[in-house]
C-alpha cells in the first residue's frame, strides 16, 4: 500500500492549542488542544481528504517540498506528516465481506470435525500472504 508525506502547517491559536493547515490540501484544516493531538488530528484530517480524493476519482496532488513553505506568520511552523494508507483502512473499513469459496469435499469435513473457524483461517492466511510480498 501507499505512503503519502505531506506538508503542513501548525499554526498557534489565540485560544490556546493549535490549528493545522495543509498548503496542497486547502480543504483540509483540523486542530488540536496539545501538540500531540493536534498532529494526531492532522493524519487523520489527511487521511479524509485523501481518501475523499480517491474515491471521488480526483487527482491527488503532488506533496510541496519543505523549502517551499512559507509559515504564513509567526508561531507557524511547518511539519510533515506521514499517512499510512494500509493502517488507515484497516482502521476505517473493517467492514466484514462474504466470500464464497470451494474447497475439497473431504478437507471440509475433516476442518468441521476439528471445530475450525474458516473465517478466521482465510483472515490469517491471507494475512500472512499480503504481509510476506
Amino acid at each position: 500500500m501507499k505512503q503519502y508525506f505531506y506538508p503542513a502547517i501548525f499554526h498557534t491559536a489565540e485560544e490556546g492549542g493549535f490549528w493545522v493547515s495543509f498548503p496542497d490540501l486547502p480543504e483540509c484544516l483540523t486542530e488540536g488542544d496539545t501538540i500531540d493531538e493536534a498532529y494526531e488530528m492532522a493524519v487523520e484530517a489527511l487521511g479524509l481528504s485523501l481518501t475523499d480524493r480517491i474515491r471521488n476519482n480526483e487527482p491527488l496532488p503532488s506533496p510541496s517540498l519543505p523549502v517551499q513553505i512559507t509559515p504564513m506568520k509567526e508561531g507557524s511552523v511547518p511539519v510533515i506528516i506521514h499517512f499510512d494508507m494500509e493502517a488507515y483502512k484497516k482502521k476505517h473499513n473493517s467492514r466484514a465481506v462474504k466470500k464464497t469459496l470451494s474447497i475439497p469435499e473431504w478437507l471440509n469435513e475433516e476442518a468441521i470435525a476439528m471445530g475450525v473457524n474458516f473465517s478466521q483461517v482465510l483472515q490469517e492466511a491471507l494475512l500472512m500472504k499480503i504481509q510476506s510480498r
